[in-house]
């Protein structure tokens, strides 16, 4: 008789902050667990997502603040400060295949944006 294992994953969401705390089609920072986390509303698409704040590019902590967009159907975020694009899904580098960022799940309910990390 075979014995399947399966592991189970166990995924801790963090209450990061409310829907309002975060601008449509923009970005906001919270501290969570003591990493700074950036959240993105990107509403033109009804999604959320969220990465690292740090930009490694200079090591900025400036994502957050950063413009989100589109390239071709990538969401993209574009450092504040140098412009390096980072894939909101994956965190690889649009623009220099030598950076990329963390991203993390995120989910939305009741008006609370949770992070899991």
């Amino acid at each position: 008789m075979e014995t399947l294992l399966t592991e189970t994953l166990s995924t801790t969401w963090h209450l990061a902050c409310r829907v309002e705390d975060v601008p449509a089609d923009g970005g906001a920072c919270v501290l969570l667990e003591g990493r700074q986390i950036a959240i993105f509303n990107f509403a033109r698409r009804g999604e959320w997502y969220a990465t690292t704040n740090e930009c490694p590019h200079r090591q900025q902590m400036a994502l957050s603040r950063g413009l989100i967009g589109s390239q071709g159907d990538e969401p993209k975020v574009a450092c504040p400060f140098h412009k390096k694009t980072f894939s909101l899904r994956d965190g690889s580098c649009l623009t220099d295949e030598d950076y990329r960022i963390e991203t993390y799940p995120v989910k939305v309910e009741g008006g609370q944006v949770y992070v899991s990390l």
